[in-house]
């Protein structure tokens, strides 16, 4: 037989006045019946149950109260997916549109064959990095473990995909699905960054950064004097309103303006994307260089803190060593892969298959690339 909540209910606050009235009719000195205080103690449980036990601490009562906010982010992430790589692609696309209209006929009439040379053959190497290395990030799966029966090693089970998760493997709010090796999921990518796409997002993180630093430092005279322009300019009708008097110098053409206000657009858009995206991609060469990803180093950090209050020492067991972790990270097996697989575009697939890691420290051929 089975009850329903409403009787349960309707139960529980009958024992509750029937141990009151008991309570008031007897005297306080006067103990309920066993059936009665058997009841009322189970039911008590049952309430502390919901939201208290034993794990509670801190941490999961911030977890809880931040769960709404985190789960609107992950709702506008997941709409608005496609919005911000529109978004960045029209961007991109303004900034060469400045630099092939505007910036190239000004190096064409004033640098040198060598500086010409030079300015044509990085900024069209940086052009194809950028573009290489985004397309590959946003079209590769991150990766995704099995969902058939297998004899792969895992750590836990997903509470979300109810399924095994191998070392180093963690659910996406925003994908719905478990990720190999999950750094975090970029909305300017529209996808997650994982095992078999990491490499494409930190080369272009990496192209970006130095585009804009390239660009920024590049048309920085040209800003200056498009800035002495319009400061010189806004000063003068100003002075026009006071005074009303006339002005001998013939004020900008349409032309001039525009080019003004391009390089003025060109050089601020750059020069914020240099000084936040070198950041963030200063952050993650750190982690590379530790052997850990974003999700990663918040974990170690409180294992660490863990392990301390015991008395013991923490060690990441993914964590080769400063270079060969960056050649594990980078695919580099040969001292010739420096050039074709790091300086050069390349679509070669990562070390490894992210499901299991213990091949690694067993590559001694690794140490003297």
């Amino acid at each position: 037989m089975r009850l329903c909540p409403t009787f349960l209910l309707q139960r529980w606050l009958w024992l509750c006045v029937c141990a009151r009235q008991w309570h008031c009719r007897n005297g306080n000195n006067c103990r309920l019946p066993l059936c009665v205080r058997q009841i009322w103690a189970y039911l008590r449980l049952m309430v502390d149950s919901l939201y208290y036990n034993t794990l509670t601490n801190s941490d999961v009562v911030m977890d809880s109260l931040m769960e709404p906010i985190l789960w609107m982010v992950d709702l506008l992430t997941r709409r608005f997916g496609a919005v911000f790589v529109c978004l960045l692609v029209i961007l991109t696309t303004s900034i060469l549109l400045v630099v092939y209209v505007v910036m190239l006929p000004v190096i064409f009439d004033t640098y040198s064959p060598s500086w010409i040379a030079w300015h044509m053959s990085y900024g069209h190497w940086n052009l194809v990095m950028i573009v290489f290395h985004y397309y590959k990030a946003t079209n590769t799966a991150p990766g995704y473990p099995p969902t058939m029966k297998n004899s792969i090693p895992f750590v836990s089970m997903c509470k979300k995909c109810i399924i095994p998760k191998p070392a180093r493997t963690h659910h996406c709010g925003i994908c719905n699905t478990c990720i190999l090796k999950m750094d975090h999921h970029c909305p300017w990518l529209n996808n997650c960054v994982g095992h078999f796409n990491q490499r494409y997002f930190f080369c272009f993180c990496v192209s970006m950064t130095l585009g804009c630093v390239y660009c920024s430092i590049s048309g920085r005279n040209l800003f200056l004097d498009a800035y002495s322009a319009y400061s010189a300019i806004e000063v003068h009708t100003d002075s026009l309103r006071e005074t009303w008097s006339t002005y001998q110098t013939p004020p900008l053409t349409f032309r001039d303006e525009m080019f003004h206000k391009s390089v003025i657009y060109m050089w601020v858009l750059t020069s914020v994307v240099a000084v936040s995206l070198g950041g963030l991609t200063i952050w993650h060469a750190v982690l590379i260089s530790r052997g850990e990803t974003s999700i990663e180093r918040h974990l170690n950090n409180k294992e660490t803190k863990r392990m301390r209050k015991c008395g013991k020492v923490y060690k990441n067991s993914f964590n080769y060593g400063r270079l060969n972790n960056w050649k594990v990270f980078l695919g580099v097996e040969k001292k010739s892969h420096w050039l074709t697989r790091v300086i050069l575009p390349s679509g070669h697939v990562p070390i490894g298959n992210g499901l299991t890691w213990d091949i690694y420290p067993f590559r001694k051929d690794m140490m003297p690339v």
